[in-house]
């Protein structure tokens, strides 16, 4: 078994299509389905169920991609300590964040952070909580800003932001000139969602429960910026967050009395992985001056 193979077996995984990843691997189809052969002989099963339209893992494959993860993520992070080694002060943090944190939060706090190192680098990744905290479990990220709803198994969190939820309505709808409502007065309303893959969905699901009802969904996004033009378009009332430069001139955003809408955005990381000196004095860095930024 070679490592190379490992590399193709994974990337198969993932596009589930054997010519789109060949052409990612820069591969001729033919040399990916013979590593993949042979791979699969060495192994004495097969590791992928062949479909019309490409390949999926059957239970050998998914047994079998659960090792090469953790192989991968060893090798990974053992160049990563060996590098560290030899110039602590430099080194690259993987870096992935919800959304809404994209347009002024993680950019000033980077900015902040790299004004003191400025040898460390940024990989950054815009996603939904679910998948951040995939990445996160599976070693493909260092560290996340996300808003996950529960504990989880070899992560640590920290609460970094304790943010206001508002709810937006169309300009014309009669809540319009109101300043705060509670958010009972909604209870019958169409809703613009977030999808279920997003932090925010299990929050307002449960506040709106706290409110006494169920929204009812006519609509879903995972952007804010979507949700809140979809409330222009007079799809739907929705919750979100304040976004910075959001266009006031087709909605308006109402506080909310009663319950009290919030959620917290956390600083998540494996606690049972490698930390480097870089991602050890950026987290150390958040958890002194996250107030600044909140």
């Amino acid at each position: 078994m070679e490592w190379h193979q490992l590399e193709y077996f994974r990337k198969l995984t993932k596009v589930q299509n054997f010519t789109k990843a060949a052409d990612e691997l820069a591969l001729t189809q033919s040399a990916l389905s013979r590593s993949i052969a042979r791979l699969e002989e060495e192994l004495g099963v097969p590791l992928f169920e062949r479909k019309i339209r490409g390949v999926i893992l059957n239970r050998y494959g998914e047994a079998f991609l659960k090792h090469v993860n953790r192989a991968m993520m060893e090798m990974t992070l053992a160049k990563q300590e060996l590098q560290d080694m030899v110039d602590p002060f430099r080194g690259t943090i993987s870096l992935a964040f919800i959304y809404t944190l994209g347009k002024s939060f993680v950019p000033d706090l980077i900015s902040a952070f790299r004004e003191q190192y400025p040898g460390i680098q940024f990989q950054l990744t815009q996603d939904a909580t679910r998948k951040i905290v995939n990445q996160l479990e599976s070693g493909e990220i260092d560290l996340g800003f996300c808003s996950p709803n529960e504990e989880m198994e070899n992560i640590s969190t920290v609460p970094v932001i304790n943010e206001e939820l508002f709810l937006i309505v169309p300009k014309d709808h009669h809540l319009a000139d109101k300043k705060e409502v509670d958010l009972s007065e909604v209870a019958h309303e169409p809703f613009v969602h977030y999808k279920h893959e997003t932090g925010l969905r299990e929050v307002i699901d449960k506040l709106c429960r706290r409110a006494g009802f169920q929204p009812e969904v006519y609509f879903e996004g995972s952007e804010d910026t979507m949700i809140a033009g979809l409330v222009a378009a007079n799809f739907g009332v929705a919750l979100i967050p304040f976004l910075p430069g959001l266009d006031m001139t087709k909605i308006s955003l109402l506080h909310i009395r009663e319950p009290q809408c919030r959620r917290v955005i956390q600083m998540a990381w494996r606690s049972n992985g490698y930390m480097s000196p870089a991602f050890v004095r950026f987290k150390n860095f958040v958890k002194e001056t996250r107030v600044q930024f909140t």
